[in-house]
């Protein structure tokens, strides 16, 4: 069986060998690409277009429908999926154009730290969610 690294080659023939986790980057950004695909159509399907569309989604969907596991994982996977693919393409994009190696690092450092700290808020939302808490319940 190839290796990462054996498959990443086959398809780039670079100067420079890469480095180990460009390689793994490379990988991530085409498993969790083709995992969004079926997540976002399959959250798309749900939430505006089966069963009465958009119009249904109101607290009380998402308070029953966040009742069992599946569901939170679902939006979680989805959640840090979208988190973690956008903020790995924007960093590609930060080393395209801030040419600056400090002010490359700086904004690579920031983009982490916001994606982070939202993932950190989504997945505190997630686990906690209880409805019977919220005012007005």
């Amino acid at each position: 069986m190839a290796s990462v690294e054996d498959v990443y080659l086959r398809r780039f023939t670079p100067l420079v060998p890469p480095a180990r986790s460009e390689v793994w980057t490379w990988f991530f950004m085409r498993l969790s690409g083709l995992v969004l695909v079926f997540l976002v159509l399959g959250h798309m399907a749900i939430m505006h277009v089966l069963d009465g569309g958009v119009e249904k989604v109101n607290f009380s969907f998402v308070a029953a429908r966040w009742t069992g596991a599946f569901w939170r994982s679902y939006d979680w996977l989805l959640l840090a999926l979208a988190l973690l693919h956008g903020a790995i393409g924007a960093r590609v994009v930060i080393r395209d154009h801030i040419h600056g190696t400090r002010w490359a690092k700086l904004a690579v450092v920031t983009l982490y730290s916001i994606t982070a700290l939202l993932l950190l808020l989504g997945t505190v939302v997630i686990v906690t969610f209880d409805a019977s808490q919220m005012p007005g319940a």
